[in-house]
């Protein structure tokens, strides 16, 4: 079916008010998507790192706050159930190179107290190394014998500790081969903690000895990996719920703002046709009549071969005048009030209002529906649809074909009325332009058609779909709502030709 709109450049849509509007507009859907995404990935990436952190540290100093009280509570008990002199603590009994300079109790006495100590230091659960340093940052005793006598220093943890006379921790992930002390017995399979438990002389001023523990908490460590499963798995989720959420929302906002835009538009579109519709109309109307008055004058005195040029002048001005009389109609302010129309009467009417041309071009035409059918429309309206049709399926075919109209119910209560033609078709290009206001194809032509059909079925809740392939034919669906109170419809026993 021969199309009828023209949009005036590729690059940009007349407006009615004169201005170009870019196609290549700001694409807010595409922009949301890509910045949205990128910000809410860097806010959960952000958040699931610093919450993960958090629970890490929280977690290692947690844990060696506990070890430390320990230490410190085992150092107390084993100076009570040893009945050393008061005053006497644990740090001054873990270098054995001092048990001699003790008065008030033998060196047997400060070993055996040792020992018991360091024995329970040896088997807290977990430990991969246990070291314990004297004043001079020597280690005194180890777990692993290698290191026993050996003085460290650029230990900016142990100076820590010894300065401070707090505990001081750390974590790992892997063994420092720089660190002189971290010589364990067996490797580490995850996470591992440090720490630097003090312990004082009887005032609590001084740091005596020194205290370091290397632990593998097993427990700690399948405690942190569920909440970085937990922490990720729920910043992933919060993240693509955000996302999602924002991102059905500006879609729906963006797809408004297209159908308002384009509403807008075609509105603006329209008023500019009819003020142009109406300035036509008074200026051509004058000139057409005389043209034709004086044409019906001339044909009564003119020669028989004159009186044929006579005949097709008082056609194009008839044309002519119809065109402008249909234009003035459609763009006229009607009510949006539907009304009950028998769409079959109309395709009827339409028919015989193109019978002389059907049969001109040679076209069959054949009906498949009921007898009867009341969709919610307007005759008027309706009319002018179904003739912009029917004219562009016969200037389609201008050397015979098949027009083909079925009018069936659909299940959603509404009406379809196919229009199948056998023409020349067109491009998938001028399938995409054909609602186009003033897009056109046929020389001469406004390229308004099409784009009435289309404002006049939606003005009444319906809608129109073209389908078309070159040379195999165009086919136009309109689906109207059922008026309200009106005939269904009873099915016709045969079509007409």
């Amino acid at each position: 079916m021969q199309t009828l709109e023209h949009q005036a450049s590729d690059k940009t849509t007349p407006a009615a008010s004169g201005l170009a509007v870019p196609l290549h507009e700001f694409n807010l859907l595409r922009w949301f998507s890509l910045v949205s995404l990128l910000i809410i990935a860097a806010v959960a990436g952000g958040l699931g790192y610093v919450s993960t952190r958090f629970v890490v540290r929280d977690s290692v100093e947690r844990d060696a706050m506990l070890t430390a009280q320990f230490i410190q509570a085992m150092a107390q008990a084993e100076v009570r159930h040893s009945q050393l002199p008061p005053g006497v603590t644990m740090g001054e009994l873990l270098d054995p190179r001092l048990d001699q300079q003790h008065l008030q109790f033998t060196p047997q006495l400060a070993e055996a107290t040792r020992v018991e100590f360091l024995d329970h230091v040896e088997h807290l659960p977990d430990t991969l190394l246990a070291n314990v340093y004297a004043r001079d940052r020597t280690v005194v005793w180890s777990t692993n014998p290698h290191l026993i006598g050996q003085r460290i220093e650029e230990d900016d943890d142990l100076e820590q500790a010894f300065r401070s006379r707090k505990s001081v921790s750390a974590s790992y992930h892997k063994a420092d081969e720089d660190r002189e002390e971290q010589k364990f017995q067996r490797e580490p399979r995850h996470l591992f903690i440090e720490n630097y438990i003090p312990l004082f002389d009887s005032q609590g001023e001084q740091v005596l000895s020194m205290v370091e523990i290397y632990k593998e908490p097993q427990d700690l460590v399948r405690r942190i990996h569920r909440g970085y499963v937990l922490i990720w798995a729920s910043t992933l989720v919060g993240g693509a719920l955000i996302y999602f959420g924002l991102f059905w929302i500006v879609r729906r906002a963006a797809s408004l703002l297209r159908h308002q835009q384009d509403r807008l538009v075609a509105s603006e579109t329209y008023v500019a046709l009819g003020e142009m519709s109406s300035a036509v109309a008074h200026s051509l109307r004058n000139p057409l009549a005389n043209i034709r008055s004086s044409a019906e004058l001339a044909q009564d005195i003119a020669s028989p071969a004159a009186q044929k040029n006579i005949g097709d002048i008082i056609t194009q001005v008839d044309r002519m005048s119809r065109w402008v009389r249909d234009l003035l109609v459609s763009l006229r302010p009607t009510s949006d009030e539907p009304e009950a129309v028998d769409l079959v009467a109309a395709l009827e009417d339409t028919r015989q209002t193109f019978a002389l041309q059907i049969e001109r071009n040679q076209v069959r035409f054949s009906f498949d529906g009921p007898v009867a059918q009341w969709v919610a429309s307007q005759p008027l309206q309706l009319t002018q649809i179904l003739n912009s049709l029917f004219a562009n399926a016969l200037e389609a075919m201008p050397k015979g074909g098949e027009l083909r109209a079925e009018v069936r119910q659909l299940e959603s209560q509404q009406v379809q009325l196919q229009l199948s033609d056998t023409g020349k078709g067109m491009s998938e290009q001028q399938r995409r332009m054909v609602f186009k206001p003033f897009f056109t194809t046929k020389q001469g032509g406004l390229g308004v058609g099409l784009a009435l059909v289309k404002r006049i079925m939606e003005r009444f809740g319906g809608a129109v779909e073209l389908t078309s392939r070159e040379e195999e034919g165009t086919r136009v669906s309109l689906t109207f709502n059922i008026a309200a109170g009106g005939d269904h419809g009873t099915q016709h026993p045969g079509g007409r030709g």
